[in-house]
């Protein structure tokens, strides 16, 4: 199946990386994968996304192998929501998405680019696909720039709001970005 038989539209998706660290690299080769079939990728970064995929050295490429990469300067800067609500995109992707990113999407808060971008596209008929980092009890093995492996906590609250999160009208949580090729294909 490609973009054309897929369904979509325009073939064109809203990408949103927020300040987790958590597959970051594997989201980067998903989206890479998706844009080698043919879809059109626009890349929303938050400040704190800037920060960690310079962080991971993963800036240069994001900034350059994708149709667009624009870092936010306000909630509604740039202004992604008119495209969103009225069709330009296919489909919105946040991933990876932290705890914080979360628990705002949930509690109704829009005061980032993507939190304002999610409240108003759940107001349509354009999919949202959510990848939060915290979603089972327990730990983690993660890998910080450089390769060094280390372990992580999930916090009960982070992993209670992911579970909020699927309840959500208009919202897939994914499993992992790897999840995201089953519906771009």
């Amino acid at each position: 199946m490609t973009k054309k038989d897929s369904g979509l539209k325009t073939g064109r998706i809203a990408w949103g990386i927020t300040g987790a660290g958590d597959k970051l690299a594997e989201t980067v080769g998903v989206m890479r994968r998706i844009k080698e079939k043919g879809y059109s990728v626009d890349v929303f970064i938050s400040e704190e996304g800037e920060t960690v995929l310079k962080w991971y050295k993963q800036f240069e490429e994001v900034n350059t192998a994708f149709d667009s990469c624009i870092v936010e300067s306000g909630p509604n800067a740039p202004f992604i929501l008119g495209d969103l609500q009225t069709g330009k995109y296919d489909a919105l992707i946040i991933s990876p998405a932290t705890a914080n990113t979360v628990a705002k999407i949930v509690g109704g808060i829009a005061d980032t680019l993507l939190t304002n971008a999610v409240a108003q596209t759940a107001k349509t008929d354009v999919p949202i696909y959510i990848y939060p980092v915290d979603q089972k009890k327990g730990k983690i093995q993660t890998q910080a720039p450089g390769g060094r492996r280390f372990t992580l906590k999930m916090r009960e609250i982070d992993i209670e709001n992911s579970k909020k999160l699927k309840k959500m009208e208009n919202i897939k949580v994914l499993k992992s970005p790897e999840k995201l090729k089953k519906y771009f294909k």
